[in-house]
Order: C-alpha cells, then structure tokens, then sequence
C-alpha cells in the first residue's frame, strides 16, 4: 500500500531510566528528526506490553518506570506538540493486529530470527523456559509499526532483523488480502558509534543490572564515579610514555560519540580536535587520568542541561501525565483506523453494514 505520508514509528521499553546509550542510538537523532519539519508523524511508543513478556512476574517494575521513560523523552527535548507519546497496552487494536499476523508466521521462522535467538540466550531463557509472548515480540512489534501506517522505523544494526520481518509480514498480508498495509523501511545510524555504545565495562550491552551504565538522570558525581572507577580503558598502558590503543578502549569509544571540536577548545585546548588526541595517545605520553577527565566535562556538558530539564518536569508530574493520556488518545484513533482496514480487507468486519445478510442467505440455499 502506498502511503503519501512520511510517517515514522520508534519506541522503548519501559524497564527503567533511559541512559546514554539510548541517547546516541536514538533519542538525539529523534530530536533531530522532529525538528527537521520532513514528516508528517512521529510517534513514540512506550511498549509496555513488551517489556511484560520478560517481566510477567514484576508488572509494578514497568508501571513505574513508563514515568520515567516519559520524564526522560520530554528532559531530551521531545516536544509533544510535534510528537505522539503513547502506551502500547492502551492501543486494543494492537493486541488483534498481532493475533492476526501469528496465522501469517511458522514458529520455524521465528526460531530463525538472530534478534530473538540473541536475546533469548542474553536473557538466559531455557527451551522450556522461554515465555511465548517473548518468542512472538518480532510479530508484535510488526503489529505496532503497521498500525501507525509507519514509512520509517529508525532501528539499532541488531534490530534489522525486527524489520525483515515486518516486511514480510507486510508483503505476505498484501498479497492474500489485497494492498492494505504500508511497508516500512529501516533507518540505521550512520556513525559506528552511535549503533550501540557499550557499557563503561566494555561489555556489548549497557544496562542496569550490570551497573555498567550512564542514566541521563545521573548526577555529576555519578558520571565522575562510572568513567573514573568503571571505565575500560588500555590494560596495555601502564606508564604514560607507553604507547595506547584505541580499540576496546571506552574513553575513545565514548569520544568518538560525544564530543566535538568546540568541546576542545573549552576543556583541552592543546588539541585542536579528536584526531590530535589520539594521535598523542597511540604514540605515547598521554595519560588515561587527562582523557577521562576531559570525557566527564563532555558528558557533563550534556548531561547536564537535561537534567535540569528533567527537574522541571518532575515539578509538575500533572502535566506529565495530560501528555502521555492525549498521545495515547491520538494514537488510539489512528490503530483503531487501520485494523478497520485490516478487518475489512480480510473481510471479517461482520457488523460494518447489514449487507452480510444476502451472503448468508445465499450461503443457506447452497
């Protein structure tokens, strides 16, 4: 289905404070994108139903952190009168979008999908441990992005596989049911290092439980704590005058992500740009204590004006909660739009009209 509209469609979890990882894989380009004036639509999904189909036993943990996913959008510069924030539980067409795609995928496809076999063996699951609901997310998320009419879905490297699958989801509905449902088309970062900053550790993945991570909320001292005691650096640069590596070494990592030129001429003026620094540090004479210190002034730099913003939002949690109850309502009425659609095309839209009933009575006298 053609859709004249440029419509995008990007969302999280809510299973906790959103940290910088988040911030240079999507939440800045977001920012970017809203006030770029090139779509019609942007709509910010908290999937909440998601996050439940590993958290089936803490649902308070995701109820309680869809506030700070929210505090954290808006602290960014999300701007609700240029984007739809809304909570996926809320979206009832969803969850029928999602039973109806199920009869278009084999769990043999599903057991194929690297996102999921990677999250699964992340998650520690065992075969028959793992929830159906959380083997079955690729086809709700499917579910989502075709409910919005979404045109670009902006995805991690390792979300590709997500999308794949939603397209042929997509193609295979069309081609039974006629030309109904849009195609996506995903959006990777152009820059390495925004696909997916590591931990401070190193480690792939930054999160809480591995107490790896910077949140957007942290305080000054926080950030000077995790770069200065938990930051990766060369294990290999023991004295100063010892040549350094860049690779695997998180302080360049997060450089690469964060700072700019006019950082340099603020914080470390003897060097005119990123390249100059790593050109000291791999020749030698360059101290781990000198780039950590000048990385906790960008992050500080950052961080800070959003913290501050997040402060002023958290005053007035009233304001807060109207955002999110007018984003869901909008958003309700666009899925609702489609699954008519959808029911019409598969033409199980019964109550529509009462036309039906000279089917049936043609049914009867055969």
């Amino acid at each position: 289905m053609e859709n004249n509209k440029k419509i995008i469609l990007t969302g999280d979890r809510p299973t906790g404070k959103l940290h910088i990882g988040h911030y240079v894989g999507s939440l800045r380009r977001r920012v970017e994108l809203q006030n770029s004036g090139e779509f019609d639509e942007i709509n910010i999904l908290i999937a909440d139903d998601q996050a439940l189909t590993d958290n089936a036993d803490n649902p308070g943990k995701i109820r309680d952190n869809i506030i700070n996913v929210v505090l954290d959008y808006l602290s960014v510069g999300l701007d609700p009168n240029k984007v739809t924030m809304c909570v996926q539980s809320q979206l009832p067409a969803l969850h029928a979008l999602t039973f109806y795609y199920m009869n278009l995928v084999s769990t043999a496809r599903l057991s194929r999908n690297p996102t999921v076999k990677s999250e699964i063996q992340m998650r520690g699951f065992a075969d028959e441990g793992l929830p159906t609901g959380f083997f079955t997310y690729p086809i709700s998320q499917a579910a989502d992005i075709t409910a919005f009419d979404a045109t670009v879905v902006p995805v991690g490297e390792d979300q590709l596989p997500m999308i794949e699958q939603t397209r042929e989801i997509v193609e295979k509905f069309n081609r039974i049911y006629g030309d109904t449902l849009v195609l996506p088309t995903a959006v990777i970062p152009s820059n390495a290092s925004e696909r997916r900053l590591p931990g401070v550790d190193g480690k792939a993945k930054m999160s809480k439980s591995l107490g790896n991570c910077i949140f957007l909320s942290d305080s000054s001292k926080q950030i000077k704590d995790q770069v200065n005691k938990k930051m990766f650096t060369d294990p290999q640069h023991l004295k100063i005058e010892d040549p350094g590596h860049l690779e695997g070494n998180m302080v360049f990592a997060y450089l690469d992500a964060f700072c700019n030129d006019d950082h340099f001429k603020e914080y470390l003026p003897e060097y005119a740009n990123l390249d100059e620094l790593k050109a000291h540090y791999t020749r030698g004479g360059l101290g781990d204590g000198t780039c950590k210190k000048f990385l906790i002034n960008v992050l500080e730099e950052t961080l800070a004006p959003i913290r501050a913003r997040r402060a002023e939002w958290e005053s007035d949690i009233d304001s807060v909660y109207d955002i999110i109850t007018e984003g869901t309502k909008k958003a309700r009425e666009k899925t609702n739009a489609t699954l008519q659609r959808v029911q019409s095309a598969m033409r199980i839209d019964y109550f529509k009209d009462r036309s039906i009933i000279n089917e049936w009575k043609e049914v009867i006298k055969q």
